[in-house]
C-alpha cells in the first residue's frame, strides 16, 4: 500500500524525508464490524510481511520467489486455533522501510535519479517504521489494536508502539528483546556492516547493474547468524564433528560441520536479501534507545508513557538480548506504575529461541490475550 506520494513525502526521525512510500503487508483472518480484533506482529531484521500461510505469489528483491517455496515465518503461531488465532483475531504483519520485501528501501527507485536509492536512502529508525505502519493502520480504519508482538527487532518495535501511541494499544507482546542493544551487539553489527562496506563489490552502494556484494553480506550473515545460536545449542548440533570425513585433512576448506553450517546461511542468505538493506537496518537496531528519547535516559521514566499491558518474554540461552536485560526493562515497566508480566523460557536456542520454541511460546501468548479478553468490560446484558 503507498501511504505517501513523492509531492507529500514522510518526515523522518533523524532528519529529511522519503516518498513515495509504499509498505508490504499481508493480513490473515477477519476484521470485525467495528475494527477492534486487530493484532500487529512485527517482524525481526531479515523478516517480511510473510509470517503464515505459504504464498505462491511471494517474490523478493531480484523477483526471485524464495518465499513461493517456504511457509511463513511464524506460521506454526499464527492460524486458525492457533496462538494467535485468526478465527477470533485479524492479524496484520507489515514490512519495514528500509527493506527489500516489498516496502520502499535502498533497491527502490528513487524518483529524483530514476535509479535505485543504493546508499543515498535516508536513514530511518524504529520510530519511523512504527510511525508508518501508524499511517497504514489510519488508512485501514483501525484505531486501537488488541496487541502489537514481536520478537528481537520486532520486539522492539512493540516497545515503540507502546510509548509512541500509547493510547491505540491495549497491550504489548515483546519476545527476547529489551529496549536497547549492548555494546557486545552494537560491535557484531559493526563488524557485519565492515564486512559488506569494504567487499570491492559493494562500490560504495552503487552495485544495482553489476555484482553484488555476495562475499561480505555473506560473512556479514554468518557472524550474526552465531550471535542468534547459543554455545549448548551449537555444541549439542554440531560438536567438532568433521565434514563427512573421520580425520581432518588440515586445509583451509570447510572442514567442521559448523562451518558447513554457517556457510549455508551465508549462500542462501544473499540469494534472499540485499546488502544496502542489511546496512540500513542494523544500524536502525544500534540507534533503538526508548530511554533516550522519551526519557532523557531514563527507562522508568519513558516507561511512564506507557498505557498498555505489556508482557516479557526472555529465552534462557539467549545472549543477545539476555534474560537480565528483558527483566530490567520488566522491572522499569512495573516501576512505572504498568501492569506486566514476564517470564523465562529455558532453552538451548539462544535468540532464535522465539522462533523455535513455538509451542512455549505459544503458551504464553494465548495466556496472555485470554487474560486481556477477561479483563475485556462485560457487555451489560440487562
Amino acid at each position: 500500500m503507498r501511504i505517501r506520494e513523492a509531492d507529500n513525502p514522510m518526515p523522518l526521525e533523524v532528519g529529511g524525508t522519503l516518498g513515495p512510500v509504499d509498505l508490504e503487508y499481508e493480513t490473515y483472518g477477519r476484521l470485525s464490524r467495528k475494527k477492534d480484533n486487530v493484532i500487529l506482529v512485527c517482524h525481526a531484521l531479515s523478516g517480511d510481511a510473510h509470517a503464515a500461510g505459504w504464498d505462491a505469489e511471494a517474490k523478493n528483491n531480484g523477483g526471485r520467489s524464495w518465499r513461493a517455496n517456504h511457509p511463513g515465518w511464524w506460521d506454526t503461531v499464527i492460524g486458525p486455533g492457533k496462538a494467535l488465532d485468526t478465527d477470533r483475531y485479524f492479524v496484520i504483519c507489515v514490512n519495514y522501510l528500509g527493506s527489500c520485501y516489498g516496502t520502499t528501501g535502498p533497491s527502490s527507485v528513487n524518483p529524483a535519479t530514476g535509479k535505485p536509492y543504493g546508499a543515498s536512502f535516508p536513514m530511518v529508525t524504529v520510530g519511523d517504521w512504527v510511525r508508518s505502519q501508524a499511517e497504514l493502520l489510519d488508512r485501514l480504519g483501525v484505531e486501537k489494536l488488541v496487541t502489537v508482538v514481536g520478537g528481537s527487532l520486532g520486539g522492539q518495535q512493540a516497545i515503540e508502539w507502546g510509548l509512541r501511541y500509547p493510547d491505540r494499544t491495549a497491550s504489548i507482546m515483546v519476545l527476547a528483546a529489551s529496549p536497547r542493544l549492548s555494546a557486545q551487539g552494537l560491535g557484531f553489527n559493526a563488524v557485519g556492516r565492515y564486512c559488506i562496506m569494504n567487499d570491492p563489490a559493494y562500490a560504495g552502494g552503487a552495485y544495482y547493474d553489476g555484482p553484488a556484494p555476495a562475499s561480505g553480506l555473506a560473512a556479514a550473515r554468518m557472524l550474526a547468524h552465531i550471535t542468534y545460536l547459543s554455545e549448548e545449542g551449537m555444541h549439542a548440533k554440531f560438536g567438532r564433528r568433521l565434514r563427512n570425513k573421520a580425520h581432518p585433512d588440515f586445509h583451509f576448506d570447510v572442514e567442521f560441520e559448523v562451518e558447513s553450517y554457517l556457510s549455508h546461511q551465508g549462500l542462501s542468505f544473499v540469494q534472499r536479501f540485499d546488502a544496502n538493506s542489511y546496512l540500513y537496518i542494523t544500524r536502525a537496531m544500534d540507534y533503538y534507545d526508548p530511554a533516550q528519547h522519551w526519557g532523557k535516559g531514563d527507562l522508568t521514566a519513558a516507561c511512564k508513557r506507557l498505557r498498555s499491558k505489556v508482557m516479557v518474554v526472555s529465552f534462557s540461552s539467549d545472549w543477545l538480548y539476555t534474560p537480565k536485560q528483558c527483566r530490567e526493562f520488566a522491572w522499569a515497566v512495573a516501576r512505572a506504575g504498568a501492569p506486566v508480566t514476564y517470564g523465562e523460557i529455558p532453552s538451548l536456542y539462544g535468540h532464535d529461541a522465539f522462533l523455535v520454541e513455538t509451542e512455549q511460546v505459544s503458551h504464553y501468548l494465548r495466556s496472555f490475550l485470554d487474560n486481556l479478553e477477561h479483563d475485556r468490560p462485560k457487555k451489560n446484558k440487562g
